[in-house]
């Protein structure tokens, strides 16, 4: 279903991402009602009431529930298709982010944060995270290119790069919905070589390119490509600059809030020192 409701608004979710997702939610099941046995096993240790144990727990829980919903737009966090080297890099932004993310949750960085420094201590956590989603606004991954010339495309894309098409089909019930699927580019000579080892059969009607079918057990047919569906657009990967350029301005913020406070937290400490010495 998550799959298929990305397809439907131009999302594609890899199935391990997916599966990720609904295990991280099965686990939080332990500390939110109905479930809750971690919270009812707690409640029993400490002796306190089960029910208000079990709502103070999600409530505690309601700010880890955004962080699944990165596995599905950021697979970098699962180390799907990363080098051993980038790989390190998103272990350790990683992990700075979830510090930052919980700093900005529960309101405290190096002395109470106000409002606003919470607010962008999750901004600062969110890009780091996610930094595509501001480098898609900057510059646009794909570049759109008429349907119908689809075979040639394929054949002066770079191999290992992928196509993203967007189709007009029709759902099981007979309802008519939009699919954005991927359609990858093999090394064959040619893009009707191309096109045919991935199991792709089109035909041009009235100016627009319409799916034939595709081929049993063939790559177009697990990617969900059907009998007359209607090409809408078909994009091809333009070239952007590295997302990781986000960081910068996000570690800057986050320094900004660290001046800030520190300030604050010494302001604070001579203050209580005066308090300290007047009571003396």
């Amino acid at each position: 279903m998550i799959v298929a409701l990305g397809q439907q608004n131009g999302l594609i979710v890899p199935l391990v991402a997916v599966h990720l997702f609904v295990f991280y939610f099965g686990i939080m099941a332990d500390v939110t009602p109905p479930v809750g046995l971690a919270s009812f096993a707690a409640a029993a240790v400490s002796g306190g009431d089960p029910i208000r144990t079990g709502f103070v727990a999600f409530f505690y829980s309601m700010r880890t529930a955004l962080l699944p919903f990165l596995f599905i737009f950021n697979t970098d966090l699962l180390l799907i298709d990363v080098t051993p080297v980038e790989g390190a890099i998103v272990f350790v932004v990683a992990t700075l982010a979830i510090l930052i993310f919980t700093a900005g949750a529960q309101g405290f960085f190096i002395v109470r944060s106000r409002l606003w420094e919470s607010a962008v201590l999750i901004l600062v956590a969110f890009t780091l995270f996610r930094p595509g989603f501001w480098m898609d606004m900057v510059a646009a991954p794909y570049t759109s290119v008429d349907p119908v010339t689809i075979e040639e495309t394929l054949g002066a894309a770079t191999p290992g790069t992928e196509l993203r098409a967007t189709v007009a089909a029709i759902d099981d019930v007979g309802d008519p919905i939009t699919l954005t699927m991927m359609i990858p580019v093999g090394d064959e000579p040619t893009g009707a070589e191309r096109l045919e080892a991935f199991g792709l059969l089109v035909f041009e009607q009235d100016g627009k390119l319409v799916s034939d079918g595709a081929s049993f057990d063939s790559k177009a047919q697990d990617a969900g490509f059907d009998f007359d569906q209607t090409f809408l657009s078909l994009e091809v990967p333009a070239s952007q600059p590295p997302r990781e350029l986000f960081y910068i301005p996000a570690l800057l913020l986050l320094g900004v809030i660290y001046v800030i406070q520190r300030r604050r937290r010494t302001l604070l400490g001579e203050e209580r020192a005066r308090e300290r010495e007047a009571a003396a």
